[in-house]
């Protein structure tokens, strides 16, 4: 029998080389093929920007002339850019503050979205908890470029944090031209800007547990506190595993957005992380192929590091992608 015959009847071949029945048959396949074209438009745009400059990867391994062109005749020289980057002591700095960077943004983006969604559970009056809800949810719509105008305009040496500082006899502080602040106003800014939707989802397992528990735990003397403590945090215990092994994939993505709207050449020290570094060597520098060999090298970490998240994701809190 032909192969499209068992396909049209809805069997398959196993691992034991035998046709064993299927739930995907033809005919679901045409009831669903409305389904599959609304996503072909996605899948285009995502082989035209994601998969067709991947061939752009091979600058990484050439000493590479734009002259010549992208399939020209270029020189192969191995890993020869690799050697010289990791050399680099800019790299080493800018590998540094992205790993610390995007250490404390995954932290405190998990923590503070967690208390502030328990809090917020507590309010009793709708209106307050839309009201409230809505105004911390907003800044996550807004992008960096304008965050960063507001954030500028804030924090300069006349804006309204220095001039309330000023006047209460303390010394200006320079959050974003000092080295000792730039770091921690970037990751509080960030968690700031993104809070608001991670308590959303917070709120929503919060929602799900049983209300019967709570009931249970009254009757058994439990106060509000040892409430959240033995019922709320257990029952958001698997969304929260489920957040912070996914959050993982994102250890060398500190937010290119965010620090390159931010930073100056007087914060290089602790605010230049990968994407700015590669950024300033490929665009600025022309240096081609040491800039495709760091993206490269991001880009097989974040790899793995996602990998390693899915399978924890799956051990843990059950997740599966398919």
């Amino acid at each position: 029998m032909h192969p499209y015959q068992f396909f049209k009847k809805g069997l398959f071949m196993n691992r034991k080389n035998r046709y064993v029945k299927s739930s995907y048959t033809l005919g679901k396949f045409k009831r669903e093929l409305p389904l599959h074209l609304m996503i072909l438009p996605g899948l285009i745009l995502v082989f035209i920007f994601s998969y067709v400059p991947m061939a752009g990867l091979t600058m990484a391994f050439q000493n590479f002339i734009p002259s010549k062109g992208l399939f020209g005749e270029q020189k192969w020289i191995g890993l020869e850019n690799f050697n010289f980057i990791f050399h680099l002591p800019g790299f080493t700095r800018a590998l540094r503050n992205t790993v610390i960077i995007a250490f404390w943004k995954i932290l405190l983006g998990l923590a503070v979205p967690i208390i502030f969604a328990l809090l917020l559970n507590e309010v009793h009056s709708r209106k307050v908890h839309r009201v409230v809800q809505t105004i911390v949810y907003l800044p996550y719509f807004m992008s960096w470029v304008i965050l960063s105008g507001i954030l500028v305009d804030i924090l300069s040496a006349n804006g309204i944090v220095n001039e309330t500082l000023k006047s209460l006899g303390m010394n200006p502080v320079f959050f974003l031209g000092d080295n000792r602040y730039f770091r921690w106003t970037s990751i509080w800014s960030d968690v700031w800007k993104n809070f608001g939707y991670g308590a959303i989802v917070y709120l929503a397992a919060i929602l799900g547990i049983d209300t019967e528990l709570y009931e249970a735990a009254q009757i058994d003397g439990a106060n509000r506190w040892k409430q959240t403590w033995h019922v709320t945090l257990p029952g958001m215990r698997m969304i929260v595993i489920l957040m912070l092994v996914l959050s993982l994939g994102n250890v060398l993505n500190a937010g290119f957005d965010q620090i390159f709207n931010l930073y100056s050449p007087a914060v290089y020290e602790s605010g230049d992380i990968i994407d700015t570094f590669v950024y300033r060597m490929g665009v600025l520098d022309a240096q081609y192929g040491p800039a495709t060999a760091v993206g490269l090298f991001k880009s097989i970490i974040s790899t793995i590091f996602i990998s390693i998240s899915y399978i924890l994701a799956y051990r843990l809190a059950d997740y599966r992608i398919f």
